[in-house]
């Protein structure tokens, strides 16, 4: 296969993923979040007015109205460009950090450039997340076309995904991982922008997470399972000329309210944590917080409501998680983000 024939093949591909994710279902059959298995305990008396929860914070060097990241889940085909215009000004308008999907096509082809530059032509004032693969990384013998990425839509940082069960199950994936840890630390070293290394939706485990923040990264995405399920949209693309595999990759990987617990047990404080994976409120944004993570992350249902429902309708889906979250808050006593994150939960029985 040439060179454009497999870029032929990414921009497939790529469209095939966005139109899984709006179109079918492709969540866990088995697994859940986790998240469910926590509760905060009410404050009946909580001392403060609705309207003095502030729920800001930093992030990258910029000021997000709540912590909340729209993950990268598209680019590099033509229809993307819309979608991540769409995305990129919803995230403007409210305050909140932006990602692109895997830029792996513009390694070498700059035809559809746009659909990623339009992110941070629509969004000027909050952070772009730049995103490649960790076993593309691993491949490059420095780090230029990296810098180019990155450079290209002015990104704050850059998200490696580490997708092992993805590029297994994937028809025409890259399942080639060794070095991989050893080449991010290199690229933490040699990047000027932070690097956010991240699952896609089975989780980092922590030993993991002690394996990445001795290379260097201080920065970790649990995306973990429980919400979109990566490996089912690789089976659902997978051919009668693949072989055939088990049914239970489908749900595998770690939870995401186990992975933020697991991950913060083990790394410093000092190593941010994102919670992403199977978002779909800001109640459950608020569990994440108080579990250990500083940040949360979500993609796949703003992508389907605006897909949907249009611009408006995804619009007041995220000021809705915001508005929850800040509902928790008040609820809790908590004025800020730093007191919601000192804030118990308590475990009860997990859903079967």
């Amino acid at each position: 296969m040439n060179a454009r024939d497999g870029n032929n093949a990414t921009v497939s591909r790529k469209a095939d993923h966005v139109r899984l994710c709006v179109e079918e279902e492709v969540s866990f059959t088995r697994k859940t979040t986790g998240f469910e298995c926590w509760e905060f305990q009410h404050n009946a008396l909580p001392e403060l007015n609705l309207d003095e929860v502030d729920a800001s914070c930093e992030f990258l060097g910029r000021r997000l109205s709540v912590p909340l990241i729209i993950s990268g889940m598209t680019g590099g085909y033509e229809d993307a460009e819309p979608l991540n215009r769409s995305l990129a000004r919803l995230c403007n308008q409210v305050g909140i950090a932006c990602g692109v999907g895997s830029q792996r096509q513009m390694l070498d082809d700059n035809r559809f450039l746009g659909s990623y530059t339009v992110v941070r032509e629509e969004a000027p004032d909050v952070p772009v997340i730049a995103n490649l693969g960790a076993a593309e990384i691993a491949r490059l013998k420095d780090f230029s076309l990296v810098h180019r990425l990155v450079d290209a839509i002015e990104a704050d940082a850059l998200a490696v995904h580490c997708n092992p069960l993805q590029e297994f199950l994937q028809p025409e994936g890259n399942p080639e991982f060794r070095g991989a840890l050893e080449a991010i630390g290199r690229l933490v070293r040699d990047l000027s922008v932070p690097v956010i290394v991240k699952e896609v939706g089975a989780g980092i485990s922590g030993p993991v997470a002690r394996r990445l923040e001795d290379a260097g990264v201080r920065w970790i995405d649990v995306a973990g399972a429980g919400g979109t399920s990566w490996a089912g949209v690789e089976m659902m693309r997978r051919g009668e000329q693949c072989l055939p595999v088990s049914h239970e990759f489908w749900n595998w990987g770690i939870p995401t309210a186990d992975a933020v617990r697991e991950v913060r047990h083990v790394v410093d404080p000092a190593v941010k944590i994102i919670a992403s994976g199977g978002i779909t409120d800001g109640v459950m944004m608020a569990k994440a917080l108080a579990l250990g993570a500083d940040y949360v992350g979500a993609a796949r249902p703003v992508l389907r409501a605006l897909w949907n429902d249009g611009f408006e309708e995804a619009l007041r889906l995220v000021e809705g998680w915001a508005n929850d979250l800040k509902g928790v808050m008040f609820l809790t006593g908590s004025r800020m983000i730093s007191e919601l994150k000192q804030q118990s939960l308590r475990c009860v029985a997990r859903a079967h």
